[in-house]
């Protein structure tokens, strides 16, 4: 009698006292129709094994006695169990703990999910027999870049603390009116973010957790919009100061933003004209601000929306690259949230002003005038800017201009 190389010293354990343990996984571990050879000196086994190959669906071959006291017993694996798979590629430990990076290195994404394979992480078996999910979201070309592992690691390591890091005790006491203006501004970026907070929770149950590091970036996008939302508020109502006017201009944009139902669209929408201008706006900010406290806020806020804009263009970038309908579905989008504006939608006048006083520092009619052309540089810089990013996006330049003037005038 033959039998394959797996064998298993099960010395008098019985069935039900800690066998399986040892003769699961040497089953597991050889391909359907392997044979295990279990070698056993409890009798007991000899009467249980036969029901437990029935039970599990593999074939009992038999038993012969051994010289030594034992007997082994041979039993073939059977074609509806856990399927084997490869084993993943060792990761060192030398450096530090695994990275996301080194893990997707390890096991790569597959071109497309199965919905059958539910939570289960990437690489792992899965047992037949489980059920469906209702993920949408299952192919790598239109759900993950492949910079997107490494995007994950460096928003962990970014991660910073709204009540430490940024130092509250160099506010300074400003002229009333430019306190205002500061409150006003960071109402507008709050109100911003938490559309930003919101949109992209829309599709993590949508995506399948084989590309789950798309998920986990997005988790960590989520958290840095929480904290942008409450550090902007915070200073808004610091130094005693309040909120701004919320105008319909920006109601309208972000509706628009939780309107698509396709996530590269949105992703386009959000990350790649939205926080992509946003970048210009805090630039802005950061450079006009009246107290380092206000600077450092926007300094930090800018480098997330930085790494939230790198995503979208790696998505959008990758889309494109493998999906020509995306342009012509991008350009639709942009199309339908422009015409759902106010035909006299304009940049919202509170902000705008606001913007003004910020760069003027001022509220003397030479500096007030001097922060007007500062604001409407701002604005050029936000077109060119987007023409680029769109450009970097795979878009041409006759496109790349026409989506930039079609963006909201609300800015995100």
């Amino acid at each position: 009698m033959t039998f394959g190389a797996v064998a298993v010293d099960a010395g008098d354990l019985p069935l039900g006292g800690g066998l399986l343990a040892l003769l699961r996984p040497a089953l597991a571990s050889t391909e359907p129709g392997g044979v295990v050879a279990l070698l056993s000196t409890s009798r007991a086994t000899a009467q249980d094994l036969p029901s437990f190959c029935r039970a599990e669906r593999h074939e009992y071959l038999g038993a012969e006695a051994l010289p030594d006291g034992q007997t082994r017993h041979l039993i073939r694996r059977g074609p509806f169990s856990v399927p084997k798979h490869a084993r993943e590629a060792p990761l060192s430990l030398a450096t530090g703990p695994m990275t996301a990076a080194a893990m997707l290195a390890a096991v790569p994404m597959p071109d497309a999910a199965t919905p059958d394979t539910a939570f289960a992480p990437r690489g792992a078996q899965v047992e037949p027999g489980g059920p469906t999910y209702p993920f949408s979201l299952v192919k790598r070309d239109l759900v993950a870049p492949p910079e997107i592992a490494a995007l994950y690691d460096q928003a962990v390591a970014a991660q910073w603390n709204a009540a430490t890091d940024i130092p509250w005790n160099e506010l300074v006491e400003l002229d009333p009116r430019i306190e205002r203006a500061v409150g006003q501004i960071m109402t507008f970026l709050a109100e911003n973010e938490l559309a930003a907070l919101y949109v992209p929770a829309r599709f993590l149950p949508r995506i399948h957790p084989a590309f789950v590091e798309t998920s986990m970036f997005l988790a960590t996008q989520l958290a840095d919009e929480a904290r942008h939302a409450h550090v902007y508020l915070a200073r808004a109502r610091a130094q005693g100061g309040s909120l701004g006017t919320s105008s319909a201009v920006t109601g309208y944009s972000l509706r628009g933003l939780l309107e698509p139902e396709d996530f590269v669209e949105s992703t386009f929408l959000l990350s790649v004209l939205g926080e992509g201008t946003f970048l210009d706006l805090l630039r802005f900010v950061e450079a006009h601000a009246p107290d380092r406290c206000t600077q450092e806020i926007a300094r930090r806020t800018r480098l997330d929306e930085a790494r939230h804009v790198h995503f979208g263009l790696a998505h959008v970038r990758h889309a494109l690259a493998h999906d020509p309908t995306v342009f012509a579905r991008l350009e639709a989008a942009t199309l339908r949230r422009a015409a759902s504006l106010p035909a006299t939608a304009s940049a919202p006048a509170p902000l705008a002003d606001a913007l003004v006083l910020l760069a003027a520092g001022s509220v003397e009619p030479a500096k007030v005038a001097r922060g007007h052309e500062a604001y409407r540089a701002l604005l050029e810089e936000m077109h060119e800017a987007r023409r680029k990013r769109l450009v970097h996006a795979g878009f041409d330049e006759a496109q790349a201009d026409r989506l930039s003037l079609l963006h909201t005038p609300n800015f995100m």
